[in-house]
């Protein structure tokens, strides 16, 4: 199974698609979104990311649980395309909004490492409704189809707001001891948006022996404030970044490898 475990803080980055198919933004050629992709899984490898997540960023609106077939198909084009260009650094999946069924699908289809789930357990309101997490169906499935790839899962996820109260780290024990993740993310209010440092803090303190991942707003720039720890270590096992590896911290432009070197750098002194 793939693991977070390493001498050096993960620096994964985040493979934003064009809209695909189906998608209101779609522009019709299939293959241009392809394209970009690669460049921008090539751009990620070159900068000395340790691994890739493929998301279907372009999709906005976004389908709350399920989304079309057609998502599917070209999401699995375009995991083959960026693992193509990464070689032997692990490529993950991610379904925006939740549909964990369709990313565990492409795992198996792909050979796709890893797969990141926005609301695992629990139940959120977003910007899509009601999403419920389905972690029972997500777990048995993934033991059928995919048992090597982890499932990552959010906790107080962005762009959402959880339902039922408790503390952030009451949450991240749930999804571990009860949902069964493989590893947690903090991530902050939305994309681009970091999260506080006290909420990783206390996911950290109470779930100690789970990875723990940024999930957003994380840079060259705050890496050291919000995961340097006071022994010089990291106090999380990395990072899943996506806007500020784009060119002038621009979600929708393509990815900067001289943006992705210079975090490199940074996570690399939190070792």
């Amino acid at each position: 199974m793939f693991s977070l475990a390493g001498p050096r803080p993960w620096l994964i980055g985040v493979v934003h698609l064009r809209a695909t198919p189906g998608a209101p933004r779609y522009a019709g050629d299939l293959g241009a979104v392809l394209e970009a992709a690669r460049v921008d899984a090539r751009a990620l490898r070159e900068g000395g990311a340790d691994a890739v997540v493929v998301e279907n960023f372009g999709d906005v609106p976004f389908h709350g649980e399920q989304v079309p077939p057609a998502t599917v198909a070209a999401m699995a084009l375009a995991v083959r395309a960026v693992r193509d260009e990464l070689g032997e650094l692990p490529c993950g999946v991610n379904v925006l909004r939740n549909d964990a069924a369709a990313a565990l699908g492409l795992c198996a289809a792909t050979g796709a490492s890893f797969l990141r789930v926005n609301v695992h357990v629990g139940v959120a309101v977003t910007d899509q409704g009601i999403v419920q997490g389905r972690a029972a169906d997500t777990v048995r499935a993934r033991a059928q189809l995919c048992p090597a790839a982890a499932l990552l899962a959010d906790v107080h996820v962005k762009h959402a707001v959880p339902l039922g109260g408790g503390s952030i780290a009451d949450a991240a024990a749930d999804t571990v001891r009860r949902g069964l993740a493989d590893g947690l993310i903090v991530s902050g209010a939305g994309t681009g948006s970091a999260p506080e440092r006290e909420d990783l803090v206390q996911v950290r303190e109470r779930v100690p022996d789970v990875p723990l991942l940024v999930g957003s707003g994380l840079t060259a720039d705050n890496a050291v404030a919000l995961l340097g720890g006071s022994d010089g270590g990291a106090l999380a096992a990395g990072a899943i970044v996506g806007t500020s590896l784009k060119r002038g911290g621009d979600v929708l432009a393509p990815v900067d490898p001289r943006r992705v070197e210079r975090l490199r750098g940074v996570l690399d002194g939190l070792r």
